[in-house]
C-alpha cells in the first residue's frame, strides 16, 4: 500500500491571517508560507508525528467550539516555556512526566490550543 509521507501544511482559518502567521513566527519561529515559489518554507525537523481523532466531545483541545489542535515537537521544554512567558504568553506545562515525554499547553491569539511536547529520551543503549 503507498502511504503518505508525513504532514505537508497545516491549513485553518483565522479571523487576521497575517498577524497569527506572524505570532507563530515571532513565539514559535515557525514562518508563514512564503509568498513566491523562490522562497522556502519552514521546515520540521524529522520525528515521530501523532495523528489522532478525537471524540466530539473532548475536553483536551480547551474550547469547545474549536475543532482541532496543533503538536508542535521541542527540544528542551523549559526553555521554550520560559521564551513564550517572558513575551507575557501563558504556557501551562503540565507537572507530571510521561513515558512519551513531558507537555505544555498554551493558546493563539485566536484561542486556538497549542500543545508543546518534548519528546522522552530513548533508553541508553
Amino acid at each position: 500500500m503507498e502511504k503518505v509521507a508525513g504532514i505537508g501544511g497545516l491549513f485553518f482559518r483565522a479571523r487576521d491571517p497575517d498577524s497569527l502567521a506572524a505570532w507563530y513566527r515571532d513565539h514559535l519561529g515557525v514562518d508563514p508560507v512564503p509568498t513566491d515559489y523562490g522562497a522556502q518554507p519552514w521546515r520540521q525537523e524529522a520525528g515521530p508525528t501523532a495523528f489522532a481523532p478525537f471524540p466530539l466531545d473532548t475536553t483536551y483541545f480547551g474550547d469547545g467550539a474549536k475543532s482541532w489542535m496543533v503538536n508542535f515537537r521541542v527540544a528542551d521544554l523549559d526553555a521554550m516555556a520560559k521564551q513564550l512567558r517572558d513575551a507575557a504568553i501563558a504556557v501551562d506545562v503540565v507537572p507530571q512526566n510521561f513515558p512519551n515525554g513531558r507537555f505544555a499547553h498554551l493558546s493563539d491569539p485566536e484561542g486556538n490550543r497549542i500543545e508543546l511536547w518534548q519528546p522522552a529520551e530513548p533508553p541508553p543503549g
